[in-house]
């Protein structure tokens, strides 16, 4: 039987469950009102935009202490409201998909971890890839014996949403990005993902394409920072 085509909708479902799943881990507030899901503090992803609902949320999040709140939208979504209240049109997300075994050699660089020494900010987030059963794992690349970079996978069905790829400047250039791809790609893929799906920069786009990965739409983000 042939498969249906990832879409851009499959994305944004996999980044909405990326989010709640860092809220319900963080301990971040997660709510919906009137067809507005809020999750790690952005609003995802809604088709309408109700202004009252909007301005509830914004007022939920600047009493949890949030000072930047974000909303990911699709291109054919009515921003208007956003702008009315005072959100500022962002960076685009691009959508990429590819199939969840990159068909990559393992870099020895890179480890699959659920716990990091290095690194104090990330010990709360990395209760993520202490889930029983597994729905999210952590890469860690190291140069030289130190940490260099990061990435992240969420597995949602047959999906596998990877996230916060990121090599540090001194040690980019040297296929660490590609082993950190290799590493939570080939985990969520052993636990039953088929397809990987991630937003890109212009700029990590390169990397994720040589990985087989290909532009399948893109979206908006819209930006509000709040007062201290």
């Amino acid at each position: 039987m042939t498969r249906a085509p990832v879409t851009v909708a499959d994305c944004e479902r996999v980044q909405t469950s990326w989010f709640q799943l860092r809220s319900e881990v963080l301990g971040v507030p997660s709510w919906e009102d009137t067809g507005l899901t809020w999750a790690n503090g952005d609003l995802m992803f809604p088709q309408v935009i109700d202004p009252a609902a909007l301005s509830r949320g914004v007022e939920r999040a600047r009493a949890t202490g949030t000072r930047i709140v974000g909303a990911w939208l699709g291109l054919d979504v009515d921003a208007s409201p956003l702008a009315a209240a005072g959100f500022e049109r962002g960076w685009s997300p691009w959508w990429m998909t590819g199939p969840a075994d990159l068909g990559l050699p393992a870099d020895p660089r890179v480890e699959l971890q659920e716990r990091i020494d290095e690194h104090a900010t990330y010990a709360a987030e990395l209760a993520m890839a202490r889930l029983r059963p597994p729905r999210a794992w952590h890469a860690a690349a190291y140069d030289d014996g130190r940490l260099a970079g990061r990435a992240w996978s969420h597995l949602v069905g047959n999906l596998a949403g990877v996230f916060d790829v990121a090599v540090w400047e001194s040690s980019q250039r040297r296929g660490l990005g590609t082993g950190l791809m290799q590493a939570v790609c080939s985990a969520a893929a052993a636990a039953g993902a088929e397809h990987v799906v991630l937003n890109s920069t212009p700029t990590g786009r390169a990397l994720y394409e040589r990985c087989g990965l290909r532009l399948i739409g893109t979206g908006i983000t819209w930006w509000l920072h709040l007062p201290a």
